[in-house]
């Protein structure tokens, strides 16, 4: 069983005592990314959407500094049998409207997110729920399709809506109800106030949060996807702090007096995924014509990808110092990481080779798709990639484009390869794996992100057994056979993992940690005294 450690109570409390001869500073305003794409928390699992919305609306269970489970809406929780969870849920907690926050809820909440579908569905938060039991309107236990030994890992993206409020929605007109503020009425430390798509998101403290009182008394995230405009802001003193600090101007802000910087690796990891359903959209022969077969289904031109590409190269030169070289999909400490498995070394010649016996002896035309706004270094390794992909033979188009953009086309099949992040939020393996690697198949809910049509009989075994299987260390050693056998197919092909920056100007602000997941909350800031 799990139990309230009060680290959010007394981290707020400590926000508070900063907080004393402040009374001018109020509002905390943000520069970041990019903000959420609906006010909706169940629209998108994309990192960036949930950072946003965790403001307003609670989960089950939270991540803590070291993505570590901690109770959330849900102050504990037991395994009554194999296939059963308890959670209790907190009591007195009131959502923004005066209303009791019950067991209703949450299973209003999750049976949402297990009709609602688009380009990152959240129904992957829930997909082991079989059936909800109201036990009483402070316990709930949840029946898996299965033993679900990571149920409350996945309860961390469980935002808890208010059933009465979103009472009637449908998947056409839920947005326009939460982002007129009439759903968005959640239980978290702040209310929604206002939001302008593609420019602010903005909040209010909630004066009757079930935490200790907020240090801010509203926050602004200001949305400036681009790098340079971000840091101008932060140096002109229009936003209190900045996320996700371009790379090449890190060293130039450590030296600035006035700006302070904080930096963390994370768990976010590049990678290459490659298309395999047959034909493939957008790779023709040198001449443009169509090729006999999609090359990207070539064990053989795979390794030749792999092979182009120096990781060590991306991490140094096209990030700029902020990322490191990957052996796989998950990053040290995510539990189901595999030691064993290597860094690849470049090697230009083999890979040419194989494309010859691939019987591509002069390459082949291909776009290189990459998302160019999402995570510090995108744009740079999908420019360094198409470089290194000409090496070997490959004529290259580059198309970086925005996360908003390509996501969505992937997710219609328009695509035959994507360069973006991934990060194993959860904390563990399976997270990424049974979502990426498992056979797209609706009705195991296993493979929502499989969008390339790959299936693997070995590999589907081993997620389903590791999925069921509560003994830790038999579950961690099946977990670390998935990452050989994945790293084996190459259909994904792991490449640096992200570490991330911070800035904020020192007389006014402090952030406690640089999170692994990058997300920056407000309670983690605090103000300075004066």
């Amino acid at each position: 069983m799990m139990r309230w450690n009060y680290r959010r109570f007394a981290l707020a409390t400590v926000g508070m005592a900063c907080m004393a001869g402040v009374a001018s500073a109020q509002t905390l305003t943000m520069g970041v990314i990019a903000g959420p794409e609906s006010i909706d928390p169940h629209f998108t699992a994309t990192g960036t959407h949930s950072e946003a919305l965790k403001h307003v609306f609670d989960t089950l269970t939270h991540s803590g500094d070291n993505l570590q489970i901690e109770p959330g809406l849900a102050e504990s929780w037991r395994i009554v049998d194999p296939t059963t969870w308890e959670f209790r849920l907190r009591r007195g907690v009131k959502f923004h409207d005066g209303s009791d926050m019950t067991a209703e809820d949450v299973a209003a909440s999750i049976r949402r997110m297990q009709q609602l579908s688009g380009p990152n569905p959240t129904r992957i938060y829930v997909r082991r729920v079989q059936e909800i039991r109201i036990i009483d309107p402070h316990t709930i236990q949840i029946v898996t399709d299965g033993p679900a030994p990571t149920l409350p890992n996945d309860f961390i993206r469980l935002f808890i809506t208010s059933a009465r409020a979103t009472s009637g929605l449908t998947p056409e007109n839920a947005n326009e109800a939460f982002n007129s503020g009439r759903a968005a009425i959640g239980t978290g430390p702040y209310r929604f106030s206002s939001w302008t798509p593609r420019e602010q998101f903005a909040v209010e403290r909630n004066e009757n949060y079930w935490g200790s009182r907020p240090a801010w008394g509203r926050v602004v995230r200001r949305e400036i996807s681009n790098p340079a405009a971000r840091v101008a802001q932060l140096r002109t003193g229009q936003v209190d702090m900045i996320v996700r600090v371009p790379a090449a101007d890190v060293a130039t802000l450590e030296r600035d007096r006035n700006i302070s910087v904080l930096k963390a690796e994370t768990v976010y990891v590049f990678n290459l995924a490659l298309d395999q359903r047959e034909p493939t959209p957008q790779v023709t022969a040198r001449d443009g014509s169509r090729l006999a077969a999609n090359p990207y289904r070539d064990a053989r031109v795979r390794e030749a990808i792999d092979l182009a590409i120096d990781r060590r190269a991306l991490a140094e030169v096209a990030m700029e110092g902020l990322g490191s070289p990957v052996s796989q999909m998950v990053t040290p400490g995510i539990f189901g990481f595999n030691p064993a498995l290597t860094i690849p070394t470049p090697n230009i010649n083999r890979a040419r080779q194989l494309l010859t016996e691939a019987g591509y002896p002069n390459g082949f035309r291909m776009v290189l798709n990459f998302t160019n706004n999402r995570l510090p270094g995108d744009a740079g390794v999908g420019a360094a990639m198409t470089q290194m992909l000409a090496r070997i033979g490959l004529e290259v188009q580059a198309a970086g484009q925005p996360a908003a953009v390509i996501f969505p086309a992937r997710a219609r099949g328009e695509l035959s390869n994507i360069m973006a992040g991934w990060g194993t939020l959860t904390g563990e393996a399976n997270y990424y794996y049974a979502a990426n690697a498992h056979t797209n198949n609706a009705q195991l809910r296993l493979g929502a992100f499989n969008w390339n049509g790959f299936s693997d009989p070995e590999i589907d075994w081993l997620i389903q057994a590791a999925n069921v299987e509560l003994d830790d260390k038999k579950r961690e050693a099946l977990l670390q056979q998935v990452g050989a056998l994945w790293n084996e197919k190459r259909v994904v092909i792991p490449l640096a993992a992200v570490a991330s920056a911070w800035a904020m100007r020192r007389d006014r602000v402090t952030l406690r940690v640089g999170r692994s997941d990058e997300e920056t909350y407000a309670w983690d800031v605090s103000p300075v005294s004066r």
